[in-house]
């Protein structure tokens, strides 16, 4: 932390040796107080520099664009468009690139699924991403992982920035604002219109400048390994397989209006009849049949069509469609043995933090402690406490310490649940202590 004067930022010429958008400065108030706008009105961002891309859709376009990509130079700026919401998967259905050189690229990976000509042209490049966790995913089933990365809204949070959301921090740190209508559309259907390519074309135009101002504010506040530290683990992450979830139709919205063993088994049923519709499809699940239908279909019960057709949700002529379905699906639960049906889950780790006063007052009061410590260190650094440590960390840490709480030993502990070196030695020093009994008449 330091007593810097504000710095201004301008954004950064065009690394295509285009003019720069014209554009005012945005200043940043020093690390101790977190950062504040203090600039003028920002300027609206309505087109890019070189005009708007069509979406790269032939094997001798992405050839072209392979080449153009190896030849630039610096960072890429990467993003990925999916369609949640609208399908069943999380695939990408456009991504878009930006480098020194080469300009912008929108790709269409829908008939160019195999982008893995690109990522080796680029893959002794640092990628920019803002939030990647959302977007390596599908990047990856593409072809696509990085080496290097640097993550914008992972950035932020790490500087002390209360609004971490692309526009937010493009207009903050580099005076243009951006419109983020086309967030949430289907960007499955074809053909995508031209303003929605636009979008998706901003969406990378000012990243490698944004990276550059959050490099520059983080090594302001000396934070810059505690980043790369933390770009590291995306990466990681990011390589993993997907984690599969044991019974996923327990995260219904509004289960827990449904009471007893023969009512959670009807969920369940109507939740696997309706995933295996959605799957089959490529129709997100709750365009097949809302969360709330099931959760009312559970709870009465219903034994004919008639009866099914006036609860809440079953009103679409889709839904109708499938009544025999649902009801199937409602009768498999009914005809289940009482040993067939759904019992309490097995819970790994400590049980919900309400519940530790009464299940264990000294695991309670060391919880309490050990929260204590991340807030005010957090504070003193200007983080979000989660971005400190992951609060399932602390928790699983106070429920059960190590068997000789020592600062190797707590470290060690915090380290096996994922917790980063930087991380560890802000906090293991106070976290130690945290965790021995409190001194007599505190």
């Amino acid at each position: 932390m330091t007593d810097e004067p504000p710095l201004r930022r301008r954004a950064a010429e065009s690394r295509t040796g285009d003019e720069p958008h014209d554009a005012p400065s945005a200043t940043l108030e020093p690390a101790g107080a977190g950062p504040e706008p203090t600039g003028g009105a920002p300027v609206p961002l309505t087109a890019p520099r070189e005009g708007t891309p069509q979406p790269v859709a032939a094997e001798a376009e992405l050839a072209e664009v392979v080449a153009r990509f190896a030849a630039g130079t610096g960072p890429v700026a990467l993003d990925a468009e999916r369609a949640s919401g609208y399908r069943y998967s999380q695939r990408a259905y456009l991504v878009q690139l930006r480098r020194a050189g080469a300009g912008t690229v929108l790709i269409d990976p829908l008939p160019l699924p195999d982008l893995s000509a690109l990522d080796a042209a680029i893959a002794d490049a640092e990628w920019v991403l803002h939030a990647a966790s959302q977007d390596l995913p599908c990047l990856t089933e593409l072809g696509l992982r990085p080496r290097r990365l640097f993550d914008t809204e992972l950035a932020a949070r790490l500087a002390g920035f209360e609004r971490v959301g692309l526009a937010a921090l493009t207009e903050q740190l580099l005076g243009f604002s951006l419109e983020k209508h086309h967030s949430a559309a289907d960007w499955s259907s074809r053909p995508l219109p031209e303003s929605w390519l636009t979008y998706a074309a901003l969406d990378v135009e000012l990243l490698v400048d944004l990276r550059d101002a959050l490099d520059e504010e983080l090594t302001r506040q000396g934070k810059s390994a505690w980043a790369a530290e933390e770009f590291a683990a995306l990466i990681r992450a990011g390589a993993r397989p997907p984690r599969v979830r044991a019974e996923p139709w327990r995260r219904t919205s509004g289960i827990h209006r449904v009471r007893g063993a023969r009512a959670q088994a009807r969920v369940r049923s109507l939740w696997y009849a309706r995933d295996q519709i959605a799957a089959r499809r490529d129709a997100a699940p709750g365009r097949v049949l809302p969360d709330s239908a099931i959760v009312a279909a559970a709870e009465l019960d219903p034994r004919d069509e008639k009866t099914l057709l006036t609860l809440p949700g079953f009103g679409g002529r889709s839904v109708r469609r499938l009544a025999r379905t649902w009801l199937a699906a409602l009768d498999d639960a009914r005809q289940l043995p009482d040993d067939a049906l759904p019992v309490a889950p097995v819970v790994e780790g400590p049980p919900p933090p309400h519940r530790w006063a009464e299940r264990d007052p000294v695991a309670a009061g060391r919880l309490a402690r050990c929260r204590e410590v991340v807030i005010r260190i957090a504070g003193a650094h200007t983080l979000p406490p989660e971005n400190l440590i992951a609060p399932d960390s602390i928790r699983r840490l106070a429920w059960t310490p190590p068997d000789e709480v020592t600062e190797d030993t707590v470290a060690e502990t915090l380290r096996g649940h994922g917790a980063r070196e930087w991380q560890l030695t802000l906090l293991v020093p106070d976290l130690t202590p945290a965790l021995g009994e409190p001194a007599t008449g505190s």
